[in-house]
């Protein structure tokens, strides 16, 4: 290195050259509408590495570039990673990934999941760190931060969801060299409590809870806060009525989602949703057809039922107030109809949410002996999850049977 000056012919070259180093290994060249010097050479893995030598001058930049090839044949033989980045840059270039992915229908439902747990726990905590510099009680420190976060200890899937994301992020970083061949980096805890499942209504309780919607309603302070009650009971039917998720599959709902179904010269009720197992129909009981047309009279629909509705592929969503308004503070609407009715907590004490009208129709749905393969796909799960949510109400409900 201190008499690397005899390399070098002092000629004039232009800024199209491309000037070879080191028996060829070394390439120092300029890109197009640049200034500066960049240098380009293959590392012992076989792929290669580029970097600037950060001045326009070519004698200064041979120079430099020399010492970059150095430097990082001494990283690499040391199993370092030759460039370091952030754990946010890499991440920012795993999102992009995974949203050409989804834009191009071939990327996975979960990349969903990952955008949010990299968005929202990720990036702010890991963001500034170095890929390669990430240590175990780095990590030890995002798992108390992550808890501080949330407000409590997160779940089994949870903390599935956001190591799978990490995950994608360091394995991004190695294939681009970030991370030398002999550093470890410490991965997230994968394991958690257990979900449990939700709990639900029994049949009397949700006689009594569908009694009680008038007299709810009626009590309203103000005439939004009627319109609100008045469009929440008639979100719990229907949540009631089909199994499927509040929130992401039912709010973004529009009645030309919804078709008659025919088996023969019997009509059923068909609705596509689409949430977090992606895309897929389900068939509504039939005491859902009442309550969708008094939505329709109530929302002041120019047709004269569902039928006219479906015929209109009507392109408006369903749960909104007549104003057209959609509102999105449906969760503490029903805490207040669960005070309210005193519903709120189960016989163990839990804690009733819109999320127990769903487990209270797979519940329903078994007891009336619906296999649980078609239970599944109505709603939109594995066999798995019902299995391990439900295995011990289908042995007692078909004892008779077993017996």
């Amino acid at each position: 290195m201190s008499n690397i000056n005899f390399l070098f012919a002092n000629e004039v070259v232009g800024n199209d050259a491309v000037i070879k180093l080191m028996d060829g290994k070394l390439t120092v060249y300029k890109r197009p509408k640049t200034m500066q010097w960049q240098c380009r050479f293959k590392l012992a893995n076989g792929k290669w590495h580029s970097a600037t030598t950060g001045t326009d001058d070519i004698e200064q930049a041979k120079i430099q570039a020399i010492a970059i090839y150095e430097t990082t044949k001494i990283k690499v033989s040391a199993g370092l990673a030759p460039v370091a980045k952030t754990f946010k840059q890499i991440a920012t270039e795993e999102l992009a990934c995974m949203r050409r992915a989804l834009n191009a229908s071939s990327g996975k439902r979960t990349y969903i999941d990952y955008e949010f747990a990299i968005n929202k726990y990720l990036i702010p905590f890991f963001g500034e760190y170095e890929v390669g510099k990430i240590t175990v009680d780095v990590v030890a420190d995002f798992e108390a931060w992550r808890i501080a976060m949330m407000g409590k200890v997160p779940k089994a899937s949870t903390k599935r969801n956001h190591a799978s994301a990490y995950n994608r992020v360091i394995n991004l970083a190695r294939e681009k060299g970030m991370i030398g061949v002999n550093q470890a980096v410490p991965l997230l805890d994968a394991k958690g409590q257990r979900s449990t499942a939700r709990p639900a209504f029994t049949n009397e309780e949700v006689r009594e809870l569908l009694s009680y919607l008038e007299t709810w309603q009626k009590s309203s302070y103000t005439d939004r806060t009627a319109l609100m009650r008045t469009l929440c009971g008639e979100y719990i039917q229907f949540l009631l009525y089909t199994g499927a998720r509040h929130g992401t599959e039912v709010l973004p709902l529009r009645w030309m989602h919804m078709q008659w179904h025919w088996v023969g010269n019997r009509r059923y009720l068909r609705i596509w949703v689409s949430g977090k197992t992606g895309p897929r129909y389900l068939i509504a009981r039939k005491e859902l057809i009442a309550v969708l047309e008094r939505l329709i009279k109530w929302q002041r629909l120019d047709y004269r039922n569902l039928s006219a509705v479906i015929e209109a592929r009507l392109d408006k969503l369903v749960f909104r107030l007549p104003t057209g308004e959609q509102i999105s503070n449906m969760e503490n609407i029903f805490r207040n109809l669960m005070t309210r009715s005193h519903l709120r907590k189960d016989a163990s004490g839990l804690n009733r949410t819109l999320y127990s009208l769903r487990h209270t129709y797979a519940t329903q749905a078994l007891t009336k002996g619906i296999d649980i393969h078609t239970l599944a796909k109505q709603m939109g799960t594995s066999v798995g999850m019902i299995e391990r949510h439900y295995s011990k109400m289908t042995a007692t409900m078909a004892a008779e049977k077993l017996a």
